[in-house]
């Protein structure tokens, strides 16, 4: 499979044209975001058969993206050739006698029944199906030549995607690694907090047990206790950064961690105990809805 290298966009653009003689034809092939590969195709009458070509070439190069291909025809008047279906038309005009008659069915014209799809159609050439069979080749290179150009701008646009999604990840791991400083001095400050509290109560005379105390303590530090959030935003952090130097579709790789990213801030705002804490949790969900904006766009 000629697939895709480093991180590439699912957004993109190209056009490639062709001739043949007095044929020639322009393809046009635009993608956009999508969960996976959408394959839509814009074929002129008469050349419906591409489309399975046209969709397998499309897959060969992208793995993700929502792809519109369209193909235009341009010919010399002299070059167009054109014949009647009649077995088409004949089933058209008996189907119309049918309903001859009918309330509210106003009766159809002929020029109306030629403008149906597949009444008129190009006639095949000289060469008939061999010509039909090297003009479709030729389509189809032009085709390739349009894809490849799509690729050459889907891969422009994800490294600077790539490297904007690298400053994030940058980002989240500075903020992760403020988190963990702040974490001994929160569990010192609520000791002492704690002390204050136990020591105002026994001078108030009131009754407290050591083991009652022991297990208050122990449950404030579960509760306040963040090591665990820490610990996996620096393991996120270090995946994302390694799938940003995979080749190939990594999107669904980095919207995957971008979910585990927020679960973790916000396990570690609900833990928060003071202002510090809390403001670098928020920073860090701020900086996690970037990368996950960002990540959106990446194949």
């Amino acid at each position: 499979m000629s697939g895709t290298t480093g991180t590439s966009s699912m957004t993109g653009f190209a056009r490639a044209s062709g001739a043949d003689g007095a044929s020639g034809w322009s393809w046009e092939v635009k993608s956009v975001n999508g969960r996976g590969l959408d394959v839509r195709c814009r074929l002129p009458q008469g050349l419906e058969r591409l489309d399975p070509a046209v969709r397998g070439a499309v897959a060969e190069r992208l793995r993700r993206g929502n792809v519109t291909v369209g193909l235009r025809l341009s010919q010399a008047p002299e070059a167009v050739a054109l014949r009647v279906n009649r077995a088409w038309l004949d089933e058209l005009v008996a189907l119309a006698a049918e309903y001859r008659g009918t309330e509210g069915l106003a009766p159809p014209r002929l020029d109306g029944m030629l403008a149906l799809r597949g009444v008129i159609e190009a006639a095949e050439g000289p060469g008939g199906e061999a010509d039909a069979t090297n003009n479709d080749a030729a389509m189809l290179a032009t085709l390739d030549t349009a894809l490849a150009e799509l690729v050459r701008e889907r891969q422009a646009e994800g490294a600077a995607l790539a490297a904007a999604l690298g400053e994030r990840i940058e980002e989240i791991a500075a903020l992760t690694r403020r988190a963990g400083a702040l974490a001994p001095a929160r569990q010192e400050a609520l000791g002492e907090r704690l002390r204050e509290q136990v020591a105002a109560l026994v001078g108030a005379g009131a009754p407290l047990a050591e083991e009652r105390l022991a297990a208050e303590l122990a449950l404030l530090v579960v509760k306040i206790d963040v090591t665990e959030e820490i610990d996996r935003l620096q393991s996120h952090c270090a995946s994302a950064a390694r799938h940003l130097e995979e080749e190939g579709a990594v999107g669904r790789k980095l919207d995957f961690l971008a979910q585990e990213f927020n679960r973790e801030a916000n396990t570690l705002c609900s833990k928060a105990s003071d202002a510090a804490l809390t403001e670098v949790g928020l920073a860090l969900k701020a900086a996690i809805d970037q990368f996950r904006e960002q990540a959106q766009n990446v194949e």
